[in-house]
């Protein structure tokens, strides 16, 4: 017998604690979006970012190029156990998404506006049949298990006569699948700061 909580990919911090169980449970899928600049690829990265320190791969799905290696790194994500794959067409794209959740605990999508609904059900379909995560960063079109959304934040440093920036928070709005929202503002390396 395997418990919930076992198939779950343990969170750290605050982001931890919005999430059910403290983490993401395997098979099934995390939808994270909000306005650009809001912070929702952080979120999304630090969500790679502890599949890769509890000792799982990661990939990531980039069609524009963006994701940069080094705000991964900074992040937690371990690039040793990361992998990011880059400039897939509209067409390839719920292939190449299908193929990684075969080897991967946790697959990373840059939702692209071409997925279609049915595409998207398969792939949830394939994430439950092998245990594994999808963060969908940007418009999933079906049922998430967790939606999360990133609503900006503060920039720290500024303005106190230093000129020094020392970090970012993040407001995070969690919804549950038959649950309610709770919210959070999180530090960018994912730690509360304040309920």
């Amino acid at each position: 017998m395997v418990f919930a909580h076992e198939r779950a990919i343990p969170v750290a911090g605050g982001l931890g604690e919005l999430l059910p169980m403290g983490g993401l449970q395997r098979g099934s899928v995390v939808a994270v979006d909000g306005l650009r600049g809001a912070g929702a690829t952080t979120v999304s990265l630090q969500l790679a970012a502890a599949a890769t320190a509890a000792g799982e791969w990661a990939a990531a799905v980039d069609p524009d190029a963006t994701l940069g290696g080094l705000a991964a790194t900074e992040l937690g994500v371990e690039p040793e156990r990361f992998v990011v794959v880059r400039g897939v067409p509209d067409d390839q794209w719920a292939a190449v998404v299908a193929a990684l959740l075969d080897g991967v605990a946790l697959v990373l999508v840059t939702v692209t506006p071409a997925l279609r609904a049915g595409d998207a059900r398969r792939l949830v379909a394939r994430a439950r049949e092998r245990d594994a995560v999808i963060v969908a960063l940007g418009a999933w079109p079906v049922e998430a298990a967790v939606r999360l959304r990133a609503d900006g934040g503060a920039w720290q440093g500024l303005g106190h006569g230093t000129g020094l920036l020392r970090g970012r928070t993040h407001d995070v709005a969690v919804v549950e699948h038959g649950a309610g929202t709770r919210s959070r503002t999180l530090t960018a390396d994912g730690l509360a700061r304040a309920g």
